[in-house]
């Protein structure tokens, strides 16, 4: 499977230096720390720039660089600067830049790690404590909201972090949608769409994603709509295969086509029956051009294969 890009966000000292670090040599991946980058351009440090230019100053260029990182072709491990998510811009970039990864600690974890360090502009106060307390509500919403995954790492040590990490990234996300009347399952034409229910659809799914140790999810809707949101939602919340089964809107939704057209991950169409030895009407998909693969005729077996479909091709 391709390697994707880690973004590690967090506040100061909730370790995503020595978290990337030694990720780095479990992925056996590049790491790069975006403060460094930006200092390494500017030829002065964090701190420098704040007193020098402001923190307006260093946060456009903060959102510079991560719009910049999106071009780049080799998967890479970013730590972040405890500020990065804060931008709703940035938040965007980060979870199209690769997997998002909150480390999420205490305010008395982090004090413990940052008190007698005075290198960070924003933390040099008389009453510690109380301003990270403060910073850390503030960024509470922007810090989730960014992450495809929250780890609360106060009692985790490194290597367990690590191997966490590790695991989640071998994981692939996939989202299965079917479309009107799929849930009528073993209710409705029975000699065309077989006696098992949609419970029966569920589990067979569920069984696979076990077995395959991916992330899989159903989401089912009679409604056009609803459907489009749930392709919109996918490109934001870290997806990276789709499988459909549009029921009839297969035939006549461009709207649905162009949500799907407008996600670069793979895409499957999939119909339970064998469209080609329909009525005339079932021929005809006009939401196939925006899948890669289109699976017919192979009952409910249809969506396995177009899940391995799916997986192989990202390897």
């Amino acid at each position: 499977m391709r390697q994707k890009n880690i973004i590690l966000t967090g506040f100061m000292g909730s370790g995503k230096t020595s978290v990337g670090l030694r990720l780095s040599y479990r992925m056996r991946m590049p790491v790069e720390d975006t403060d460094k980058l930006i200092e390494r351009r500017e030829g002065c440090s964090v701190a420098e720039i704040f007193a020098r230019k402001g923190e307006d100053y260093f946060r456009d260029r903060e959102t510079e660089l991560l719009g910049e990182l999106q071009g780049r072709r080799q998967a890479c491990i970013y730590s972040l600067g405890g500020g990065a998510p804060v931008r709703p811009e940035n938040r965007e970039l980060l979870r199209k830049l690769g997997k998002v990864l909150y480390l999420r600690a205490t305010p008395e974890t982090v004090y413990g790690r940052l008190k007698g360090d005075d290198t960070r502009p924003l933390l040099q106060c008389p009453d510690l404590l109380s301003r990270i307390r403060r910073l850390m509500e503030e960024r509470k919403e922007a810090y989730e909201s960014a992450a495809h995954l929250v780890l609360d790492v106060d009692h985790m040590g490194i290597e367990e972090i690590v191997e966490k990490i590790a695991e989640e990234m071998r994981k692939m996300k996939i989202l299965v949608i079917n479309g009107p009347n799929l849930n009528f399952l073993g209710i409705r034409e029975k000699s065309v769409y077989g006696i098992q229910d949609y419970q029966y659809l569920l589990e067979l799914i569920r069984k696979k994603g076990e077995e395959t140790g991916n992330d899989i999810t159903v989401f089912q809707s009679n409604h056009e709509g609803a459907i489009i949101d749930r392709i919109q939602e996918a490109y934001f919340d870290g997806t990276e295969g789709i499988v459909i089964n549009p029921g009839a809107y297969t035939h006549y939704s461009y709207a649905i086509r162009d949500a799907l057209a407008s996600i670069t991950v793979p895409k499957v169409e999939i119909h339970i029956s064998d469209i080609t030895k329909r009525e005339a009407f079932r021929k005809v998909s006009v939401t196939a051009p925006a899948c890669d693969r289109q699976i017919y005729g192979q009952g409910l077996a249809g969506y396995l294969q177009a899940i391995d479909f799916i997986l192989n091709r990202e390897k």
